[in-house]
């Protein structure tokens, strides 16, 4: 009685929430997978079961083949890129800089706005016009005499350009986790190596950046699992086009423009599981981790 007592105020407190996640998230995820195994191929269809007919027959669509090959390009570059930009710039923080604090609301900064509205900006800066035509960071590059770029509508770099805005965006982000884990590595440790005879760049080496690995994992875990489901950046720099295709803006297209919800569902199925793929592995580490501790 006493137990009850104890856990059912906290339970009552919780379930509205626990209510909410269970019908909106876990429903609304087995009530997609369902619909993935059915023909409706069309929105007056009755839908009847087909099992994974579905997940096997789109492989045989060349643009879906196209999309994740560009998600693939997408992802490699922008976690790359937003690891190494973010580390850089949490490393030149932590050395100690002027006006830190300044320097640190301005790349974080980003990270407040909106990816459509980053996408309307960085639309205008990677416009492909060259020439009298040029504008954005093409109009640089002509003041400069350098070679112009067709940015995003480039058949083979299209999808690192698009990375751009987003390792812009996110960067920021990543410099906070990095900084926070520069911070919290013990002083005591930096200096018992330095006394051992160990330079500035073996301590970096060897104490701080093996501290930095549950940091960089998190870092990673977040970023790949942003990149596996864009969308609104995509649309709003490039609009619904096939050069810079992902799975989804491929499943937007299937639902609403080619109104077949089956197919939609199967491409949102895929979607899940590439991120889980992220997700999960870090889940079980975290609670091994807690454990441990």
């Amino acid at each position: 009685m006493r137990r009850a007592r104890t856990w059912l105020p906290g339970l009552l407190l919780v379930a509205p929430s626990i209510l909410a996640i269970g019908v909106f998230v876990y429903g609304m995820l087995g009530w997609n997978i369902r619909l993935a195994m059915t023909d409706k191929h069309s929105e007056v269809a009755e839908g009847n079961f087909v099992g994974l007919k579905n997940f096997v027959d789109i492989w045989e669509l060349e643009r879906w083949h196209l999309s994740v090959r560009h998600a693939i390009v997408f992802t490699v570059v922008f976690v790359l890129g937003a690891l190494l930009l973010g580390w850089l710039l949490a490393f030149l923080m932590e050395r100690g800089i002027r006006g830190e604090g300044t320097f640190r609301a301005i790349y974080l900064f980003p990270m407040a706005i909106s990816f459509v509205a980053t996408g309307i900006v960085w639309r205008w800066l990677m416009n492909s016009g060259t020439g009298e035509r040029a504008v954005g960071l093409n109009r640089l590059l002509d003041v400069f005499g350098l070679p112009q770029w067709a940015w995003f509508k480039d058949p083979d770099w299209g999808m690192a350009a698009m990375a751009i805005p987003a390792i812009w965006q996110m960067s920021g982000y990543v410099m906070a986790l990095f900084l926070a884990g520069f911070r919290g590595v013990p002083e005591e440790l930096r200096e018992a190596a330095r006394v051992d005879g160990c330079t500035e760049w073996g301590v970096y080496r060897h104490i701080v950046l093996p501290l930095l690995r549950p940091v960089t994992l998190s870092a990673l875990i977040i970023l790949g699992h942003i990149s596996l489901k864009v969308f609104d950046l995509i649309v709003a720099v490039s609009g619904k086009q096939i050069v810079t295709d992902v799975p989804a803006v491929f499943m937007w297209v299937s639902v609403f423009d080619a109104h077949d919800p089956a197919k939609g569902a199967t491409i949102a199925t895929y979607i899940v599981l590439a991120v889980a793929v992220f997700v999960i592995p870090y889940l079980i580490w975290s609670v091994r981790k807690d454990r441990r501790a």
